[in-house]
């Protein structure tokens, strides 16, 4: 399944300064039993964003509506816990296309590479002045830039780079999902497949 095209994603961002979120937080596992990737986004952190009732958590971020956009700064260690897929699936379902935090559990990190969502991981101090910007002013804009793998806080110019695996960033800002990478190579592979026949 392709997934849009990563290149240069300029928007505001949605802060949640917590550390240590696991993916049971993200998507709680009572909500893993669909297979489609589909709908998911409605119950993202779905515990944090709403009471026994189902009414709205006003203290939770995305129930405040000056906070939009489609990068979501976390805290430090963002994705531990369970290999769930339906974490990635519930992030990306619900519109945002970067995650920003200043480190990544490894399998979130590929899990959510693997469907278009770019993890962006800073220092600890660059994500502090992430998070301050975005106080100072909610629609402070961020731009990820993953050609030169940067990301920059436009208000203030400052900037930090980033790194990615060189396949995983080459599928992102071709839109390619790991099929469709071998799609894509389809005529060398029948190729070589003919060649080797003799």
């Amino acid at each position: 399944m392709a997934y849009d095209k990563f290149t240069v994603l300029k928007s505001t961002a949605v802060p949640l300064p917590i550390e240590n979120v696991d993916t049971d937080q993200i998507i709680p596992a009572r909500f893993l039993k669909a297979t489609k990737r589909e709908g998911f986004g409605d119950n993202l952190f779905r515990d944090w964003r709403y009471n026994g009732d189902d009414t709205p958590k006003t203290d939770f971020v995305l129930n405040n509506s000056i906070y939009s956009g489609k990068i979501l700064v976390g805290g430090k260690n963002f994705g531990s816990g369970s290999s769930r897929e339906h974490a990635a699936w519930a992030i990306y379902d619900y519109g945002f296309r970067c995650v920003v935090s200043s480190f990544f559990a490894d399998i979130f990190k590929n899990n959510s590479m693997n469907i278009g969502i770019l993890p962006v991981q800073v220092s600890d101090a660059f994500l502090h002045k992430i998070f301050s910007a975005i106080e100072a002013d909610p629609n402070a804009e961020l731009e990820v830039n993953l050609p030169e793998q940067t990301v920059t806080i436009l208000a203030t110019g400052e900037s930090e780079s980033f790194d990615i695996n060189g396949y995983k960033k080459h599928n992102l800002v071709n839109g390619f999902d790991d099929i469709d990478y071998l799609q894509a190579m389809r005529e060398e592979i029948v190729a070589f497949a003919q060649k080797s026949r003799y």
